[in-house]
């Protein structure tokens, strides 16, 4: 098998790539520079030329707060992207898994979002994700739509990363402690992807690793599973004053995929632990 992965060097593109060559399935991974995915011809050609099996498609404009000022750019990015993607796809009859996120609902309540429930996007990146989605399933048959969130891993920028950060030059650590989610590590999430591409069972998903907890909460766990001491002050949404508006409630179902005899991820204290090791054998 031969797939495609886009957005190759960013966090989750990254460990998917590693995931597949670890498994011995020919993974061509491609950055903006080598297919500019708002560049209609040029998706075809790569994708064409490469004549993989499948699309995982990664790549994404996630500057949740600059989205707000670049409605036009991330909308280019995150919709007519994978649309040119879906298109080819459509064309070549091969599979598609498009990568969305927890930000197509609006955070509201404290139940788990079922993969059919309504969604009502709170800010520019969860609109034009969903509008992702939407043209995904307008064009394609074959595919996955995978909503993720909360993501951290080896590659590119995260929030363990930032918090790490922040602690060598600060004592005190102002985090939310209102909005509720799922840490997932992309190592993780690439295995499951891996999993699916190599099956027939299209729909919609929600991966993220178990369990939930507050970014407070995530804070607190980071610090400690690194050993680190650092005051971690709790403050509202409202309080820290972020640009975009974020789902308060991100907690997602995961029955879809036991449902269709996928493994679920470990659980996201677990995962913590192991990519702290990851990143301190660097």
């Amino acid at each position: 098998m031969k797939v495609l992965v886009t957005g190759a060097k960013g966090q989750l593109g990254y460990d998917v790539v590693r995931e597949l060559e670890r498994r011995g399935i020919e993974a061509v991974g491609v950055n903006s520079r080598e297919m500019d995915i708002t560049d209609a011809a040029r998706v075809d050609r790569v994708i064409k030329a490469a004549s993989p099996d499948a699309v995982i498609h990664c790549a994404a404009y996630t500057a949740v707060d600059a989205a707000e000022e670049n409605e036009a750019v991330c909308r280019k990015v995150n919709v007519d992207g994978s649309q040119n993607i879906a298109k080819v796809c459509r064309e070549l009859d091969i599979k598609m898994i498009y990568i969305s996120t927890d930000y197509v609902f609006d955070g509201q309540g404290s139940k788990a979002w079922e993969t059919e429930d309504e969604r009502r996007p709170v800010s520019v990146y969860g609109q034009t994700k969903y509008e992702g989605e939407l043209a995904v399933q307008e064009i394609l048959d074959k595919y996955f739509i995978v909503r993720i969130a909360w993501t951290f891993g080896i590659n590119g920028k995260n929030f363990v990363k930032t918090m790490l950060k922040l602690a060598e030059t600060h004592d005190t650590i102002t985090v939310v402690n209102d909005q509720f989610g799922s840490p997932t590590y992309t190592r993780d999430l690439a295995g499951l992807l891996a999993d699916m591409v190599q099956t027939e069972k299209y729909g919609v998903y929600h991966a993220t690793n178990e369990g939930f907890c507050s970014w407070y909460d995530f804070a607190c766990a980071i610090f400690k599973e690194a050993g680190v001491k650092v005051n971690v002050v709790p403050v509202t949404s409202a309080e820290y004053g972020a640009k975009a508006n974020r789902p308060m409630n991100s907690r997602l179902s995961k029955e879809k995929l036991t449902e269709s005899g996928f493994e679920r991820l470990p659980s996201w204290e677990d995962a913590l632990k192991r990519y702290i090791a990851e990143l301190n054998a660097e």
